[in-house]
């Protein structure tokens, strides 16, 4: 073990004995946070010499997710509403929506996918199908039918859920959905909203009643490692990835982050911006909390826009926040839209305390800016950490995957109730490794980086500081994925062919010298400049220390003499900025020499100003599509302005940005 400055740290130590001997670890953590039908006496499952990723948690044990659940508060600035459900409220609605589910046929394994919004009903009927040890698959509420189609076939539901929201009518597009991919389930449900109704095919609509509430239904015992959900991933081409969660293992590294890293008491209430459609809101808008015996906070709305910067603001205060998590490009838009915090300014957020980034790597002047204005004290520009003493409340970065479930490294502010023993914040990392996440970077060799194929079956470790692939040694932490939807074949392939006894994260970072991990960026997002490889999180986040920046993507362009090199497309704070473009383009070509080094061969040229960057729904910018546009431009010589040759992605938040960066890169080209 390579010793830092955070080792003796208490996280540093609790995170070594979880990786010395995990099975003693994990197994008594499943004890005391979980209340069990039948208890497993073994932690992990033996496997066969090269089948470690097959390995199970808690095998023998029984359990289900549906057996804690307690108070819910709905806030929708869209209608309007302030809802709040206590635990027996909340309970008798999802005791009554399974009786509905089993008066369909829905039984223990079969799935029912939900194409739903962010209402306390979707909530209801994923803890309903818990509760019957059936499979929830959500789809997130943005995706068109064609999107919604794949998923439909690979998982063919026995039922699907679904709603309407204000101007949006979903079931006709789960009707297209449903003739794309030739497939008939037993019983549509239509949860009709009062903003929005829909006609149901006459003849065929049936009112789904809620039975008596003598419908006492128990919940039903599970094996550890049944299907809890399925949950498809977003990629952009081909078939998504249906990761596959267990449901004991799952849960004890749910509350044990709640607990320890989060630092969040029974009582006590979350909010999470994150839809149930992805893995975030699946874990902390929905089980955490709730496990925990918390309050959980289900808000339909965006940072801004509905109707204003200050909702979010509003929300911490009229419901007495105490954890917040996000995207950082809410963070974003929100010191866009207020740079100065006035919304902000008229609350008192004191009982807040602890602000928790996922998703994106956050730029370290992004991160200064939300800690100062939450905490109301000014946050030094040169001063790389900051302690729990100096501050109130701690903004952290925290990184994790869908297919984790569960964070891999972050701040654990929940470990101790003394400050002294919290680990600073060192801004732009990812904070320290988590227990049982057995982190470590790999170098990158020649061959792999050059075949996407190739494997490294004696992986070599990179040195502190050094930049390499950042994988996980087996066994995974509890509440890992165990598999994909149907496809095991592609499960080990994508995840763990590459790196024998190692899970690929297929991302690039590195630990430093303090032991602080840094996510930098996916691996195909490094950019290999005249042989060198550099990932374009470390150019953004030099970029964003310009005043005049209020976010920006790097992507590769070609070049003839160095192969590619760094394209920067960046949204100006101010119209018109208080410096002209030029000007600022040059200034952060002096920025990027001299904090990455000449190296990095950033041109005036290759920066462009534009009015908005293309983001899914869930705020990640997409900067694949933009390679795409760069590559399909400048390498295969399409230059219509009026078609753009690049897929739309389905995570898309807005098409029609789309076009706006397609007609840039041509313009450009052109010039």
């Amino acid at each position: 073990m390579v010793k830092t400055t955070t080792s003796n740290y208490l996280q540093s130590k609790v995170q070594r004995g979880s990786i010395e001997n995990p099975g003693q670890f994990w197994l008594r953590q499943a004890h005391e946070l979980l209340d069990w039908a039948v208890k497993p006496t073994q932690a992990l499952s033996t496997t066969l010499p090269g089948e470690e990723h097959k390995a199970q948690w808690f095998p023998g044990g029984y359990f289900n997710m549906c057996y804690n659940t307690t108070a819910v508060i709905y806030d929708s600035p869209v209608t309007d509403t302030v809802k709040k459900y206590t635990y027996d409220e909340l309970l008798r609605e999802i005791k009554a929506f399974a009786a509905v589910l089993k008066g369909h046929g829905v039984t223990k394994s079969d799935v029912v996918l939900l194409y739903m919004t962010m209402v306390p009903q979707t909530l209801i009927a994923m803890l309903a199908c818990v509760r019957l040890g059936a499979v929830h698959s959500v789809v997130f509420g943005g995706f068109a039918p064609p999107e919604l189609a794949k998923r439909i076939k690979d998982c063919l539901p026995k039922i699907i859920l679904t709603n309407t929201l204000r101007v949006i009518a979903y079931k006709p597009l789960l009707d297209a959905a449903l003739r794309i991919a030739e497939y008939t389930p037993d019983s549509i449900i239509v949860l009709q909203r009062e903003q929005l109704r829909v006609e149901l095919d006459a003849g065929k609509a049936r009112v789904a009643k809620h039975f008596a509430n003598s419908h006492d239904l128990e919940c039903v015992p599970v094996e550890s490692n049944h299907p809890l959900y399925t949950l498809y991933t977003s990629g952009t081409t081909g078939m998504p990835k249906g990761v596959v969660r267990p449901t004991a293992s799952h849960a004890v590294s749910l509350l044990y982050a709640q607990r320890n890293m989060y630092g969040l008491r029974p009582g006590e209430t979350m909010f999470t911006m994150s839809d149930f459609g992805w893995a975030l809101g699946h874990s902390y808008s929905a089980y955490a909390p709730l496990l925990n015996g918390s309050t959980t906070i289900l808000y339909e709305g965006k940072p801004v826009g509905t109707p204003d910067a200050g909702q979010v603001f509003r929300v911490f205060a009229q419901h007495k926040v105490n954890v917040f998590l996000c995207a950082p490009t809410v963070i974003v838009v929100l010191r866009c839209a207020d740079s100065q915090g006035q919304f902000r300014q008229k609350y008192d957020l004191s009982h807040m305390r602890g602000l928790f980034l996922a998703g994106e790597r956050c730029a370290p002047e992004v991160q200064r800016w939300w800690m100062s204005l939450i905490t109301g004290k000014p946050v030094s520009s040169s001063e790389p950490t900051v302690k729990y003493t100096e501050i109130n409340s701690i903004v952290s970065d925290h990184w994790w995957q869908t297919e984790s479930g569960m964070p891999l490294t972050g701040i654990c502010i929940g470990m101790s109730d003394r400050a002294d023993d919290l680990v600073p914040v060192k801004y732009g990392s990812a904070g320290l490794p988590l227990p049982g996440a057995n982190l470590k970077v790999v170098r990158v060799k020649d061959a792999m980086s050059e075949d996407a194929d190739a494997v490294d079956p004696t992986p070599e470790y990179a040195d502190l500081d050094e930049v390499g692939n950042i994988v996980l040694k087996l066994p995974l932490p509890p509440g890992f994925f165990s598999t994909l939807w149907n496809d095991d074949k592609r499960f080990y392939s994508a995840y763990f062919r590459r790196y024998p006894g190692y899970y690929d994260t297929g991302d690039t970072g590195m630990i430093d010298k303090d032991g602080y991990v840094h996510i930098l960026s996916r691996t195909d997002d490094v950019i290999k400049v005249a042989a060198h490889r550099l990932s374009t999180s470390s150019i953004e986040e030099v970029v964003f220390e310009h005043s005049e920046i209020a976010e920006c993507c790097v992507v590769p362009h070609p070049d003839s003499i160095k192969g590619s090199v760094p394209m920067l497309f960046a949204v100006l704070r101010f119209t018109p900025p208080h410096t002209p473009e030029d000007v600022i383009r040059e200034e952060i070509v002096s920025l990027a020499r001299a904090r990455v080094g000449p190296i990095v061969s950033l041109y005036s040229k290759n920066i462009v100003f534009v009015k908005r960057l293309p983001k899914t729904r869930s705020g990640k910018i997409l900067r694949k599509m933009i390679r795409m546009m760069i590559d399909s431009v400048h390498n295969k010589g399409t230059a219509s302005v009026d078609e753009c040759p690049i897929p739309t992605p389905a995570t898309i938040d807005d098409a029609t940005i789309k076009t706006e960066i397609w007609q840039t890169i041509v313009s450009l080209r052109s010039e």
